[in-house]
């Protein structure tokens, strides 16, 4: 095989790659929390096709992983009390999952029937002191913008609101959570501030997703063609060859 049509594969490949990416960018467009995701592209020496001559190297195209743009989502007012929004970049809400802790910029939060609050998928959220507990029999908790958890006038927690030095060490782990995989410490947040009866939207914007989809697709196209027209040049090299012969 030439050395256009492996280059114009490896392309091929990361590009089917950006495409799964940016899809799924446009489905959570409207997931709470959500971050923007795009593929890291990078370039890698390797051996080209055969030639007696010369045998130089040959660049291809490498996917280097997933990168994630952890910025502000726009707020938008739910008027539930136990719908929480941060604002401030790279903070996230600690929550207990299993044995590990986890981290979410989904706020969507509720009580469960032992009076703790959970999130929407019944994991335990973190405050100070550990587990929050609620008492429904004393009204509805007001939330501070340090994250503050008061009933009747009374302190029951605070939302524990952290961030990470390096963000890259957070791995995601579906329902809108992220683990830490390194040793890292995360560290308390305190310009983070904390919005009652508010979720954070997604920071998708559709209508440039929309648009490197389209490229995408266009790019792909044009490389198909590039290894075509490369393919029926060798074609009919070999064949003027053989009537030469």
């Amino acid at each position: 095989m030439e050395n256009v049509a492996y280059i114009g594969l490896s392309r091929q490949m990361t590009l089917r790659r950006e495409l799964d990416i940016v899809a799924n960018n446009i489905a959570n467009a409207n997931t709470t929390g959500f971050k923007v995701e795009q593929l890291m592209v990078g370039t890698e020496i390797g051996q080209g096709a055969r030639n007696d001559a010369v045998r130089p190297g040959v660049s291809f195209v490498l996917d280097r992983g997933v990168g994630r743009d952890y910025g502000q989502g726009a707020l938008s007012q739910t008027g539930r009390t136990l719908d929480f929004a941060i604002e401030g970049d790279g903070a996230f809400f600690t929550v207990q999952d299993g044995d590990a802790e986890a981290y979410t910029r989904d706020g969507a939060f509720t009580i469960s029937p032992e009076g703790l609050l959970v999130t929407a998928a019944g994991l335990p959220v973190l405050g100070d002191g550990g587990e929050i507990l609620l008492d429904p029999a004393r009204g509805a908790p007001q939330v501070a913008g340090d994250g503050t958890i008061s009933q009747d006038g009374q302190i029951v927690g605070r939302l524990t609101v952290v961030r990470f030095d390096t963000l890259s060490v957070l791995e995601k782990a579906g329902d809108g959570l992220y683990r830490n995989t390194s040793n890292a410490q995360p560290m308390d947040a305190p310009d983070a501030r904390i919005h009652q009866g508010m979720l954070e939207g997604s920071n998708v914007n559709p209508i440039l997703e929309i648009t490197n989809l389209i490229e995408i697709s266009r790019s792909y196209e044009r490389i198909s063609k590039m290894i075509e027209q490369s393919n029926e040049l060798s074609r009919k090299s070999v064949e003027r060859l053989g009537r030469v012969g």
